[in-house]
């Protein structure tokens, strides 16, 4: 359990079973999604804006464990953390943790069967990406999309070489009946 205070070091875990990297969001208080950092699995990070490193945030890497630690807590650092992975051309997010200046806020670890070393764990299992399934029914939109657009577009093409083939042939019929016989 952690109570945040302005100043206080805030720390973060994102446990996943995958190997690829890890990206951090954070969803301000007018719900608006801003990107961290993305960690990769040699521990490299990008910050926001390409950056290398940044004056408000740190990021490590142990074993399968993601670390995000916000340096010094503040107002504009309130709202809900993210961890998120990408594996098999599928975004898996956390359940997301919130984090305020509230001296009676708490925030729990949401791993089961281990103890977190500070701060919040998130288990980043395999599950349905987003509750709503809006990410699903995107992923399913763009899925039509590269199936229905080809499709359709071999469709027309069949169909403007039936037309110019049937013009053809009534072309060469015409110029048949012409000839003398």
């Amino acid at each position: 359990i952690t109570q945040l205070r302005v100043g206080q070091k805030l720390e973060l875990e994102c446990l996943t079973d995958k190997p690829n990297g890890a990206f951090w969001i954070h969803k301000d208080r007018s719900g608006t999604l801003h990107f961290i950092v993305f960690i990769n699995s040699m521990a490299r990070a990008t910050f926001e804006g390409n950056q290398k490193t940044s004056t408000r945030f740190e990021v490590g890497k142990e074993g399968m464990v993601y670390h995000l630690v916000v340096k010094s807590f503040a107002p504009q650092d309130e709202g809900k953390y993210f961890c998120m992975v990408i594996f098999n051309q599928k975004l898996y997010f956390s359940r997301g943790q919130p984090a305020s200046l509230s001296a009676t806020t708490t925030v729990a670890s949401t791993t089961c069967g281990s103890t977190p070393k500070s701060g919040i764990t998130e288990d980043l299992s395999l599950q349905t990406p987003d509750p709503e399934g809006r990410i699903q029914e995107d992923l399913d939109f763009f899925c039509h999309i590269f199936i229905w657009v080809p499709l359709a577009g071999a469709c027309l093409l069949l169909l403007i070489a039936l037309v110019i083939t049937i013009v053809l042939c009534q072309q060469t019929r015409r110029r048949r009946c012409r000839c003398k016989r």
